[in-house]
């Protein structure tokens, strides 16, 4: 079992490259593949060092599975490459996530879609990522009519350049800017492009990958989404309405019983989810759940994932995990 890791040294590589040792995948040659500038430097995998090749030389070792993780430009153009030669690829960039040949896959709740012809498979957005998770048992219960979310976003989902903005900021030195205004004491309602329609590109996945997911374009998801200077995850505030009334109680039943969900919830000991607590854990943290009592068969709650984990690596090596329990290699 030839993996390859596209994207090795950055950010989401790099995590991508920890699940894999956690979750002990069952790999016998790791491929870490990255810019050519980066080629021939040394990734240390279980106490073993692989060094760095580039796309071209990556194809010819004809992988079973490639994780990518470098940029919409770079899978359009090398993933099908990658197919061409037998390798399954699982693509953590927005390049195929809308094209509907291609499938948009959260294991927990649709790996069961794939195919022994689906080589190219889409990983979904970070923040959609959480937000369908904890939608999808509450929406086979009660049916979800409608979405109100409003995300509190890492820096890290902008990369290192931000992280490396946010330290400057905090240190009171000058440097290279990821964002138009400071990050640090403040927060940008403004992640990815602004559209035409004046929501950003990232409100706008949060419309389109929920549907495409749950499948269901019957569901309305409206969004605000927001960065702020915080390294550990993704936070959400969301409001949904269901076509169906409901119990709170049964609602964190179905969430405590959902795979991957933690529901945290006891308010009279001020416990609920903190990106401080979800940095470095795989689950999608839950609280906050609570009747909207200004509108019929409404919800509140607050969803929180580390956003490189679950919103990114952890999600994709769960894919992976999927497809080696398949007979397709």
């Amino acid at each position: 079992m030839k993996v390859a890791v596209v994207g090795a040294t950055g950010m989401v590589g790099q995590v991508m490259l920890q699940v894999l040792e956690e979750r002990n995948f069952p790999l016998t040659e790791l491929i870490p593949v990255a810019s050519k500038k980066s080629v021939g430097k040394e990734i240390e995998f279980k106490g073993k060092k692989f060094k760095v090749v580039d796309l071209e030389t990556a194809v010819k070792r004809k992988p079973e599975i490639a994780l990518f993780s470098a940029g919409g430009e770079t899978s359009l153009a090398w993933a099908p490459k990658f197919a061409e030669v037998g390798t399954r690829v699982i693509d953590n960039s927005s390049a195929w996530r809308m094209n509907p040949e291609i499938k948009l896959v959260v294991p927990e709740i649709n790996a069961q879609a794939l195919t022994a012809k689906d080589l190219i498979i889409a990983n979904p957005n970070c923040s959609t990522i959480q937000l369908v998770m904890a939608l999808h048992p509450l929406h086979k219960a009660y049916g979800v009519r409608r979405v109100v979310v409003s995300t509190y976003q890492s820096i890290t989902g902008t990369g290192v350049k931000a992280v490396n903005q946010l330290e400057n900021e905090y240190a009171g030195k000058e440097g290279e800017m990821a964002y138009p205004y400071p990050i640090h004491k403040n927060a940008i309602p403004h992640c990815d492009v602004f559209l035409e329609n004046d929501y950003t590109k990232e409100e706008m996945k949060l419309t389109h990958e929920t549907k495409k997911i749950l499948a269901d374009d019957t569901v309305l998801v409206t969004a605000t989404a927001v960065r702020i200077p915080v390294v550990g995850g993704h936070s959400e505030a969301v409001n949904v309405t269901f076509d169906k009334d409901f119990e709170v109680g049964d609602v964190k039943r179905l969430l405590s019983e959902a795979d991957g969900i933690v529901v945290q919830d006891h308010v009279a000991v001020n416990q609920y989810p903190m990106p401080i607590y979800a940095a470095g854990k795989n689950e999608v943290f839950v609280g906050r759940i609570r009747r909207d009592f200004t509108a019929k068969n409404t919800l509140n709650m607050w969803i929180v994932a580390d956003n490189l984990r679950k919103g990114a690596a952890t999600n994709t090596v769960q894919i992976a995990e999927y497809l080696l329990t398949k007979d397709w290699f």
